[in-house]
């Protein structure tokens, strides 16, 4: 997000005086709220609101534009002690890196506009509309088009698994402007627009929740003749993809951090049950089959973190990071989930019971193997783009 190292200068202890901070605000909302929330499929605004006022949200924002900042190791070590104290970061992160594509590609004039309402929280830049139906994470093949029609484009087709959608007033949207035949290379014609969503719910775009597993807020979204201005346009026309690829190291690393959250939390619960509760007159944890798990659980936790540590600290540094980003992606999102099977075996059959908070924590890590990228094509990029194995696909 950033062009210089000022996340380098912030000492261990400063760093752990924000980590402080986050726990002391995630205190405000215990399981109980989580738990109403998750009842009702309801938007943690509260929630939102006071990370937002708190500055947390604005971490990647340059100063000037009214934010803090930081740079990728704060930001990760925010959500990761939010996830750490039991909480869930997925309505506030993409706020976080989503407003990336702006800082780096928008034009002055855009940047003064947005930025400074996004991090005193007057606008929510929380919709990131890129994944459609048929094409998946086959971005190249999306069919949803922008077609340029004197002052504005005019937006036509469909978005899926759009998170938040329901709640931003902004999205960041990729939309084809030149026919999938006619551009030289398979990565050109596709733009990024920044939608003004209370102007297009009143002027062609419908969006209709999408119930799951976790409550997690998300959408698909139908674009019919909807209008947004030409100014919109962030960067070049055609140029969008590569933008889109530039925020996914971020969007990464940041949720592999969530991830070794979930672990360390898991950890927690499980190595605190372990000590109290007593069977045939002793704690269950001096059994190697309740302990060992555990302890492999937490190597596991601390492996995947020296990765997502590396991927933060290049990324800060302004040096290439795919291949960390998308292995610390990866093996976060296999410790947290290795740490919540861990924690369901040590709990028992009260792990199934909604007062402990298991099993919310159990449906929301699992969500990490499969978005924002699945574990297998990270394999795959590793395998072709690392390795030098043949292409797949």
């Amino acid at each position: 997000m950033r062009d210089d190292n000022a996340a380098s200068a912030l000492s261990d202890d400063e760093l752990e005086a924000i980590r402080d901070s986050v726990r002391a605000l995630c205190q405000d909302f215990p399981g109980e709220y989580w738990r109403k929330l998750d009842e009702k499929r309801e938007y943690p605004t509260a929630f939102v609101t006071a990370m937002t006022e708190s500055g947390f949200m604005a971490a990647l924002i340059p100063e000037e534009y009214g934010g803090s900042g930081l740079g990728l190791t704060v930001a990760c070590a925010i959500l990761e002690e939010i996830h750490k104290s039991g909480c869930n970061a997925g309505a506030i992160h993409a706020q976080m890196y989503t407003m990336g594509t702006v800082l780096k590609h928008g034009s002055d004039e855009q940047k003064s506009a947005w930025l400074p309402k996004v991090a005193s929280g007057e606008i929510r830049l929380q919709a990131f509309g890129v994944t459609e139906p048929t094409s998946g994470t086959d971005t190249l093949s999306l069919q949803t088009t922008a077609v340029k029609k004197g002052s504005h484009y005019v937006i036509n087709g469909q978005k899926i698994w759009t998170s938040r959608a329901e709640h931003s007033d902004f999205m960041v949207l990729l939309a084809r402007t030149t026919p999938k035949d006619q551009v030289a290379k398979k990565g050109d014609g596709l733009s990024v627009l920044m939608v003004d969503m209370r102007d297009a719910l009143k002027d062609g775009m419908t969006i209709r929740p999408i119930r799951t597993m976790m409550n997690h807020a998300t959408t698909e979204v139908f674009f019919d003749d909807v209008k947004v201005p030409v100014k919109n346009l962030i960067g070049q026309e055609g140029k969008g993809f590569r933008y889109i690829l530039d925020g996914m190291n971020a969007e990464r690393t940041l949720i592999a951090s969530e991830c070794l959250g979930d672990a360390q939390w898991f950890i927690k619960k499980a190595t605190d049950y372990a000590n109290e509760r007593k069977v045939f007159g002793a704690p269950i944890g001096k059994n190697q089959g309740v302990q060992f798990p555990i302890a492999r659980a937490y190597a596991s936790f601390r492996a995947a973190a020296l990765m997502v540590k590396e991927a933060s600290a290049k990324f800060d540094a302004g040096e290439k990071c795919a291949e960390e980003a998308n292995i610390g992606k990866m093996l976060a999102s296999e410790a947290s989930w290795e740490a919540a099977e861990m924690c369901v075996q040590t709990f028992g059959g009260f792990a199934f019971a909604e007062e402990y908070d298991i099993e919310r924590k159990f449906r929301e890590t699992r969500l990490y193997q499969v978005a924002p990228v699945s574990t297998n094509l990270i394999l795959a990029y590793l395998g072709q783009n690392v390795l030098g194995l043949p292409r797949s696909y």
